[in-house]
Parts: structure tokens; sequence; C-alpha cells
């Protein structure tokens, strides 16, 4: 389906992105700490929830 050099190509462009989404990150980890408190914790966790809770609805629904 996909030609060898292709299959190179998809691998190292998701090596390259996934090592300077982490470089990105670990730059800008300080700013995260000063305007991102333990709140956006709470809400990240909550959204999830929220997401499971209208997962398990729509199963046990149909």
């Amino acid at each position: 389906m996909f030609s060898n050099g292709q299959l190179i190509f998809a691998g190292c462009f998701v090596v390259a992105f996934v090592g300077l989404m982490i470089w990105s990150y670990a730059k800008d980890k300080k700013l995260h700490q000063i305007h991102y408190k333990s709140g956006a914790f709470k809400v990240g966790i909550a959204c999830i929830l929220t997401i499971f809770v209208f997962i398990v609805l729509r199963i046990i629904i149909h």
C-alpha cells in the first residue's frame, strides 16, 4: 500500500515531530508552572471524566 520511501519518511517525520514537541514543552516548562496552576490539572481530569461518562452512557443506551 505504501512504498518504502513513504514509510521511511513517515517514520522520520514522527520521530522528529515527537522530539520537537518534547523539546518545546521542556523549554516552556517554567512558564507553564507560572501561568497554569494546579487548577488546570483538575479541569483536565474533569473533561476526561465527562467524556468517559458520555461514552459509557452512549454504550448503555444503545
